[in-house]
């Protein structure tokens, strides 16, 4: 694993320029090139964002091939300002988790629910919020958009970070206890450095999962109000709505074709660049590529145009922010058990205050006969979601064993991966439809697997990242010492891949719950397949503009997604963090 450095040649740059000569390089010309053309799409995108709400009636979405290149860049600008928010969300809220007990127990529940909680059950309660901050103006619209696209990426990122901060190898943080680091110097050269590889893979995986919920985010439909913002996602709608499987495919195209590019110039680099921060002793033969990284480090011109803007990141990173030395109170074993409890009691009220606000909400049109039903409709869901977690687990662990140990695998699937989980389910529900009435199957089975058509996803990139993080001396050891066969599983990678594992199931879990809203209920034309579950119940709630029965909804399935992560996810959790370290 490699600490982030200073770099005293970076404090030098007129030094560095007459070393090197005036004359940029090739280089310089393409890496100018590709930025200058992308602050252009930038700017003129964002422009585009802030006009009056008035242009989405007088200009609607249309199927328009020509209009398309416009729909996918607004698109790709949405999920890329979901992203950082999504990452300023991860670095602060999944940081405190993990460092404060007391946050954790009011967190990591949070993150529980908020993960299931479909986006439409976001979208019911904060369109007419964000349209009320900028009224009259289509920024509304667009954060509304953009939230919802960011309750699809953040929750696995969060998760991602908390596993690794918990699980930071011994050896290293006894040596930052040693050196005396401050929290802050301690982040920036220890805990984000040693997240930064996992927490790439789940980036990647986020922004998949954000596509795959791009048609709910940008085709807005709540009660009787309808708003189409401009994008991919409104062309798959409304391609979906007139059965047009001919602008179906060229919007999948479409979507490829970005996921391609930014897979090229933004995640692959990444990848190559975070490669630096693997936990290992021995220097790896077998590293990522990537043509754009290779392209920035022979550039002559555009490194020394940076040298200026990394002084102040780089002095951020070196500076030991002053901290209030305090002396701990010591408490004794009762008076620590009272604050304790007295925490928890503190909690236990909140949520008390929380079940009561929602039951005198929902109690004013519904009966107990109405939640009996409910949660019958979450087992049946339940029973779905655990069926196919352990299917997918069977298949796509051992698959990610295998790519993550081969660099160069990794690099060609990887475009092809994330084009898998962004794709909507939305474009199979003719297939699905079809076949479905052609052979009278039941729906409640054959519906299901549409659940984990994106969130089986979240395993594959886990384990992926969990097998490339093997350090190199252990897979040398363990090839010296003849491991092979269900040992090396066992006893190599098993043990090194459980945690990230244990992270990717707990979100495809939770993702399974947030997908059963549009895998539950299935329309095509005038058929309409149904299959009896809480996320059908959900979907029609929202489709009738029923508040009740959509908070009714949302609160049963928090406490199915809470009660089975504490039966199951987070004791397996505590088992990593006691007894699968690194160190």
């Amino acid at each position: 694993m490699v600490f982030l450095s200073g770099d005293r040649l970076g404090a030098r740059p007129l030094a560095r320029f007459l070393r090197v000569g005036p004359a940029p390089s090739w280089a310089d010309l393409i890496a100018f090139l590709l930025l200058a053309a992308t602050a252009v799409l930038v700017l003129r995108g964002a422009g585009e964002m802030s006009e009056p709400l008035s242009r989405l009636h007088t200009t609607p979405v249309t199927l328009d091939p020509a209009r398309l290149p416009e729909y996918a860049l607004l698109t790709t600008l949405r999920m890329f300002a979901a992203l950082g928010a999504s990452l300023l969300f991860t670095f602060t809220v999944a940081t405190l988790a993990a460092k404060s007990r007391k946050a954790e127990l009011v967190i990591v529940p949070a993150l529980d629910i908020l993960q299931s909680v479909p986006v439409l059950g976001f979208l019911t309660f904060t369109v007419t919020f964000f349209m009320g901050l900028f009224p009259g103006r289509e920024l509304g619209v667009e954060c509304a958009a953009i939230f919802a696209i960011f309750t699809s990426q953040a929750w696995n990122m969060a998760f991602s970070f908390y596993q690794s901060l918990r699980t930071i190898p011994t050896d290293l943080d006894e040596v930052s206890q040693q050196f005396g680091f401050s929290p802050w110097r301690r982040f920036v050269r220890l805990e984000l450095p040693f997240a930064t590889p996992g927490l790439v893979w789940n980036v990647m995986m986020s922004m998949s999962g954000g596509w795959f919920f791009v048609v709910a985010s940008e085709a807005i439909t709540v009660g009787k109000t309808t708003i189409a913002l401009p994008g991919i996602g409104s062309w798959l709608s409304l391609a979906i709505d007139r059965q047009d499987m001919k602008a179906v495919s060229i919007g999948v195209g479409a979507m490829a074709v970005v996921i391609l590019l930014y897979d090229q110039l933004v995640f692959r680099p990444i990848v190559a660049w975070a490669d630096k921060f693997r936990f290992e002793q021995t220097a790896s033969q077998d590293r990522p590529g990537s043509w754009v990284y290779d392209l920035v480090r022979r550039t002559r011109w555009l490194r020394l145009a940076a040298a200026p803007l990394n002084w102040p990141a780089r002095a951020m990173a070196a500076v030991d922010w002053p901290t209030v030395r305090v002396e701990p109170v010591r408490l004794g074993p009762k008076a620590a058990r009272a604050l304790d409890g007295l925490w928890l009691a503190v909690i236990a009220v909140a949520v008390a205050a929380a079940v009561w606000w929602i039951w005198t909400f929902v109690s004013r049109t519904l009966h107990w006969n109405d939640v009996l039903v409910v949660f019958g409709l979450g087992l049946a869901t339940l029973a779905r979601v655990v069926v196919l977690i352990a299917l997918t687990s069977l298949i796509w662990a051992p698959i990610g064993v295998w790519i993550g140990l081969r660099p160069a695998w990794a690099e060609r699937l990887q475009p092809i991966a994330q084009f898998l989980a962004a794709f909507p389910a939305n474009v199979l529900f003719p297939f699905v439809v079809v076949a479905i009435v052609a052979l009278h199957a039941d729906p409640n089975i054959w519906l299901s697997p549409l659940m984990v058509l994106g969130t089986q996803w979240y395993i594959l990139f886990n384990v992926i990242a969990g097998a490339s993080a093997i350090p190199s001396d252990m897979k040398e050891a363990a090839g010296i010492f003849g491991i092979r066969g269900w040992q090396w599983w066992r006893q190599v990678a098993l043990p090194a891949i459980f945690p990230y594992y244990v992270t990717g199931a707990l979100t495809a879990s939770g993702g399974s719950w947030n997908a059963s809203i549009v895998a539950e209920a299935v329309t095509w034309g005038d058929k309409h397949l149904e299959a009896a579950g809480l996320g059908a119940f959900i979907a029609k709630a929202t489709a009738d503009g029923d508040g009740a029965r959509v908070a009714l909804g949302v609160a049963v399935m928090s406490i199915f997604v809470i009660a089975f992560n504490r039966m199951l996810w987070r004791p397996m959790y505590r088992f990593a963090e006691r007894r699968l370290r690194l160190a």
